[in-house]
């Protein structure tokens, strides 16, 4: 297929015609970005090997991505101690969840999709660690408890099956220059999360909509 394929026809915009250069299909989007490489098409596995578990135990942060049975996305920080989560076997992780705001929106959607993507970082590391599969929540008690954390045991544990896991290139970070101290944002370039929420919700006190959010990380980190 010819790359001029990814250009949408809009000759007829102004009658409600597709958005120009748009990309409408899978052909046109391969025509645009040609080939995938030979290295980048074989990396992804099935499981974790040791590689990968290695970075798991270093990982202190992750983003969980999840989507509801309409598709609609959602992207969920998680950190704790390096090594929070657990590799159950090669095809199994253990995610623990802690204390929160009981918004519950990825267990919601992993309710009706049954499905999770996990980035995982590794300060200092420019690379990424990314995991595809199935998952279900579970209660379980000795789940919980290995996966407690300063005495608390996890308020309840996400076990994700291996589908798809691979290693992601350094680029994006060294382009974003995350680790790099020099590009750390002074704090004070925005408000507090307190005031923010406060603007934000409206008819909520700044001052109480910050001792809120302090006493929410005093006492509901873990």
């Amino acid at each position: 297929m010819a790359a001029d394929t990814v250009v949408a026809d809009t000759a007829a915009a102004g009658g409600g015609g597709e958005r120009p250069h748009r990309v409408a299909d899978a052909d046109a989007l391969a025509a645009h970005y040609g080939p995938v490489s030979w290295r980048a098409e074989r990396k992804v596995l099935d499981h974790v090997d040791r590689h990968m578990a290695a970075f798991i135990a270093l990982s202190p942060f992750l983003v969980m991505a999840t989507a509801d049975a309409r598709g609609r996305a959602d992207a969920s920080p998680k950190g704790d101690e390096p090594g929070f989560v657990k590799v159950h076997d090669g095809r199994t992780l253990l995610v623990p969840d802690r204390l929160g705001n009981n918004r519950t929106d990825s267990y919601r959607n992993i309710l009706e999709s049954g499905r999770v993507g996990l980035l995982f970082f590794v300060p200092g590391v420019a690379e990424t660690l990314r995991v595809n599969g199935r998952a279900e929540i579970s209660t379980d008690p000795d789940w919980r408890r290995l996966l407690a954390a300063k005495g608390r045991d996890a308020v309840a544990v996400l076990a994700v099956h291996v589908e798809e896991a691979y290693l992601h290139c350094a680029k994006a970070l060294i382009r974003g220059r995350l680790w790099e101290a020099d590009a750390q944002v002074e704090r004070a370039a925005l408000p507090s999360m307190g005031r923010m929420l406060a603007d934000q919700i409206g008819g909520l006190d700044p001052e109480e909509s910050e001792r809120m959010s302090e006493q929410s990380i005093r006492e509901r980190l873990w």
